[in-house]
């Protein structure tokens, strides 16, 4: 008990760092949010100076990874509303669903079919990149129930082609490649980009309409993450037991429905404006411990078998999520 307490301790000091650091005017420009400067420091403690702590707070480390990350997506839901899917009309709900479901499912079959990459891997990046980035990365990662290591390189590649189109979509944009109205490329960016801070930071950078649209397409696209977990753990049960031959116990993720209830509890508007943003700013530490108490759990030396085949799948996702994206926003918004 004591040891768990030290360890959760441990990755709270080591967040908290994280958060300070993201506040700096250098990470807010990149759109690096403290989940990624978290894991960041988790992997530079794990494979610079862990071994001088031996088993230190081990146990506290491996609750930060479970529990905490599952009161981190719990709490998530305190940023959505169900009102939001009405602002952008069945459009932007259509077309995050497609970007939802088609880029989980080209990436699943990409990524194991075709590059013959690890199957938790190929699911891990595929969620990344179609659903909320890091956060779809850990959530999809509580289901899998993988090694750490896989949930670090797919948080990698989708963090670095988020970072890129961030500063990629603008200037597209304001080239006049991207012929969108305001509305339509908030839509794009919002339904296209990895992680939320990267759809925050590209769109402010276009006004205040085009970020509008782009974080409710975002939101909606994180609503998604919920039948997504239970209808892949259906999945995965059915995979295991096929392969298997034996019988495997259905693990409902009821995290993931409680966010639902959350949704709901928070679309009636009971709670005053600084309530909710003081909710949010602990959802953010929370989802930060997980993500440094991850890269505490991730050594290099794991990373070595993988080879580059995680990137390229994270490629191929990039440019599907920049073509595919355009011609739904062009034809169903």
């Amino acid at each position: 008990m004591k040891n768990t307490f030290y360890g959760i301790l441990f990755v709270g000091i080591f967040s908290l760092f994280a958060t300070l650091l993201a506040e700096l005017d250098f990470f807010r420009n990149l759109g690096i949010s403290s989940l990624i400067i978290g894991i960041v420091l988790g992997i530079f403690y794990a494979n610079t100076i862990k071994h001088k702590f031996l088993d230190f707070g081990k146990s506290g480390i491996i609750f930060s990874t479970k529990y905490i990350l599952r009161f981190g997506i719990i709490l998530y839901g305190f940023r959505l509303t169900l009102q939001n899917l009405q602002e952008v009309g069945f459009g932007g709900i259509f077309i995050a669903f497609c970007i939802v479901l088609f880029t989980f499912i080209f990436g699943y079959f990409i990524g194991v079919k075709v590059l013959k990459l690890d199957r938790e891997i190929a699911i891990l990046c595929s969620a990344g990149s179609s659903i909320c980035g890091a956060a779809a990365v850990m959530a999809t990662s509580s289901v899998l129930k993988n090694e750490a290591y896989k949930s670090a390189i797919a948080v990698s590649f989708v963090v670095i082609f988020g970072t890129i189109a961030m500063f990629l979509y603008p200037f597209l944009y304001k080239l006049g490649i991207f012929d969108f109205n305001p509305s339509q490329m908030g839509v794009y960016i919002g339904a296209t980009l990895h992680e939320v801070a990267h759809v925050v930071g590209s769109s402010n950078s276009l006004g205040e309409m085009v970020a509008k649209d782009a974080i409710i397409v975002k939101m909606i696209r994180v609503i998604f993450l919920v039948p997504f977990l239970i209808l892949l753990s259906f999945w995965l049960i059915k995979t295991t037991f096929h392969n298997k031959k034996e019988k495997t116990k259905i693990m409902v993720p009821w995290f993931a429905i409680i966010f639902i209830v959350v949704v709901g509890f928070n679309s009636f508007g009971f709670l005053s404006i600084k309530t909710i943003e003081t909710i949010n700013f602990v959802d953010n530490f929370a989802l930060t411990m997980a993500m440094t108490a991850l890269g505490m759990e991730t050594s290099f030396n794991k990373f070595k078998n993988i080879g580059m085949k995680p990137f390229y799948l994270s490629l191929i996702l990039f440019v599907w999520l920049t073509i595919v994206g355009y011609y739904l926003v062009k034809f169903f918004f």
